[in-house]
């Protein structure tokens, strides 16, 4: 028969300080779970007298509205708020992702914003409001002025209108204006050096000698001699006769 070797003094050693370290670790883990205890039993103290006066107030609630609610109605509810939990939770997903878009676009929005802001600060300083001011005035005066027939006139002869506008844009009209507004410039800077008296019939017949005189009262005759050849009334290709304003009429009816 065999004897166990006596353990030796490091090995007590070890297994002392070993068994000490366990002792403490479940002291501590006894002292946690007393504080714990105490943590929660003071919570239930001060909770208790909450819970009773939430109790007592839906309690008085539910005594109030227990004519019109039944328990049927409640359980109905939160059927409902149980089915449409998905839909409230996607609709809180896209109120996120709209919070995030927002907060993304506020720094481009304050830039606008500021762009904008600029902008029509010089156009306010360039007058831009004050001729839209003025403009509105003028319009108003325009709407004012002018009756229902005197629109629906404008609009039967606004393509005339436009050609007539047309026309006196090309160059040579304007250097034919232009040369007469010259003309009467000069007439009137003229005015105060001519006689008293009017020429004689002998005076304009030496004026006559002038080439350029005869050469502008040759145009001036053959301008009025083209003109007294115009039928009277607009050009007949801008005019609708019967006919043709009849077809225009069912056309448009027809549309």
């Amino acid at each position: 028969m065999t004897t166990a070797a006596p353990a030796r003094p490091e090995e007590l050693e070890a297994k002392i300080d070993a068994l000490t370290e366990q002792v403490a670790f479940l002291a501590e883990e006894a002292r946690l779970a007393r504080q714990r205890r105490e943590m929660w039993v003071e919570l239930q103290e001060d909770m208790m007298p909450i819970a009773g006066d939430v109790l007592q107030v839906l309690e008085r609630e539910l005594e109030e509205l227990s004519a019109d609610v039944t328990l049927a109605d409640i359980g109905d509810l939160v059927r409902r708020f149980i089915r449409v939990a998905p839909i409230l939770d996607r609709a809180l997903n896209y109120v996120e992702s709209f919070a995030e878009l927002f907060e993304d676009m506020m720094p481009l929005t304050e830039h606008a914003m500021d762009v904008a802001t600029d902008r029509l600060v010089n156009l306010d300083q360039k007058g831009y409001f004050t001729f839209a001011k003025a403009g509105v005035h003028v319009v108003d005066r325009v709407v004012t002025g002018f009756s229902e027939e005197d629109v629906e006139a404008l609009g039967d002869n606004v393509v005339l209108i436009l050609e007539t506008i047309k026309e006196m844009t090309q160059p040579e009209i304007m250097a034919i204006l232009y040369r007469m507004i010259e003309a009467v410039q000069r007439q009137q800077a003229q005015l105060a050096e001519e006689p008293e008296e009017p020429p004689s019939l002998f005076g304009l017949l030496r004026r006559m000698r002038d080439p350029e005189i005869r050469r502008g009262l040759g145009r001036a005759l053959n301008t009025l001699s083209a003109v007294s050849d115009v039928d009277t009334g607009p050009p007949r290709r801008f005019v609708h006769t019967n006919d043709q304003k009849q077809d225009a009429d069912s056309t448009a009816g027809g549309k």
